[in-house]
């Protein structure tokens, strides 16, 4: 893989072009907070979600015509709080508060949480009946995360003490390839993107992610930014790995039914064993052990669990609506290889 670089993308509102256009600038020059933002769906919201994912962007990438020391500079971090409350808020929303009973065992409330989750049933329709147009969707969909799979949670290794460090470390290690960089899961995913004929450039698909999708990464990235936030962060790993390895069985089974090769299916493949192995320990040594310690954090622990399932929903059911009304789920169809 190439070293990440990607281009601003073009606007989608106010929000995103006075943000754009400051970037190509001075660092701390030309933007100002915008104030309250007034949106009806701060989570399907192109304009807000778009210049939030840039701006939370520059911490992972070089972007390219903008200055690296945008990075932490005063105005920008202002002009994301912005963007963030409205986000924030709406999740908050959406996720039911945690119980007494759950927080007195936060590894037990998690399985319970993951079992009973009814989310839309993408990855048995895509395992069935997809087309082969979908199940490309649904891979330039994901590439805004599994590009840089494992760097969002990676924000909270420092934040944690012994036991529940010593638990993300192992669960990131898989993730990193265990130091090879051929087999680092944002690189199998990579080769999987070539296998089916898409780009696998870094960013090569932002123009095309809509907000739904973007949201689900903000997330994530909002998430582990922020050290007040490192349970929730937890959290949404321990969901994640709780609830990855049946769907990556069966997006694998998806590509085979297609006619898709090893080097297409190998990414899922890899995810279906390392996420076996993930669950227990995402559950009960890094989400357990950090509520055992720190117990002030275990309703975000708990936060994050519900608000990665409950963006997920929302994003597969984008996908199948979208698919029902014979429309794309992009904003611009994804090129299918011949």
């Amino acid at each position: 893989m190439a070293r990440r670089l990607i281009d601003l993308p073009s606007p989608r509102g106010c929000l995103s072009e006075l943000l754009f256009a400051a970037l190509e600038g001075p660092p701390d020059e030309g933007l100002e907070a915008p104030g309250a933002i007034d949106s009806g769906d701060p989570i399907a919201d192109e304009d807000l979600q778009l210049a939030l994912y840039v701006a939370y962007e520059i911490h992972y990438t070089g972007i390219r015509g903008v200055d690296e020391a945008w990075e932490w500079t005063p105005s920008l971090l202002a002009f994301r709080a912005e963007l963030e409350r409205p986000f924030e808020a709406a999740m908050a929303e959406l996720v039911e508060p945690a119980s007494e009973q759950e927080l007195a065992s936060v590894g037990a409330a998690l399985q319970a949480i993951t079992a009973e989750d009814a989310g839309p049933p993408l990855s048995r329709y895509l395992e069935t009946q997809g087309t082969l147009e979908q199940m490309l969707e649904h891979v330039v969909h994901r590439s805004a995360y599994q590009l840089k799979e494992a760097d969002p949670h990676s924000w909270v290794i420092p934040r944690l003490s012994p036991r529940p460090k010593a638990a993300l470390l192992e669960v990131q290690t898989d993730e990193y390839g265990g130091g090879s960089a051929e087999r680092m899961h944002s690189v199998l995913f990579a080769k999987t993107m070539e296998a089916l004929g898409l780009d696998p450039a870094y960013g090569a698909y932002l123009e095309r992610m809509p907000a739904v999708t973007l949201a689900t990464v903000n997330l994530m990235t909002g998430l582990g930014l922020q050290r007040r936030r490192r349970g929730a962060s937890v959290g949404h790993l321990a969901a994640f790995e709780m609830t990855s390895s049946i769907p990556n069985r069966r997006y694998g089974n998806a590509l085979r039914r297609l006619g898709c090769d090893r080097e297409a299916t190998h990414f899922y493949d890899e995810h279906v064993e390392a996420d076996a192995v993930h669950e227990n320990i995402a559950a009960w040594d890094l989400a357990g052990g950090l509520a055992a310690e720190e117990p002030e954090v275990a309703a975000d622990i708990l936060f994050g669990a519900r608000a990665l399932l409950q963006i997920e929903a929302r994003w597969a059911t984008h996908l199948m609506d979208s698919w029902e009304r014979g429309e794309t789920s992009l904003r611009e169809p994804a090129a299918v290889p011949a």
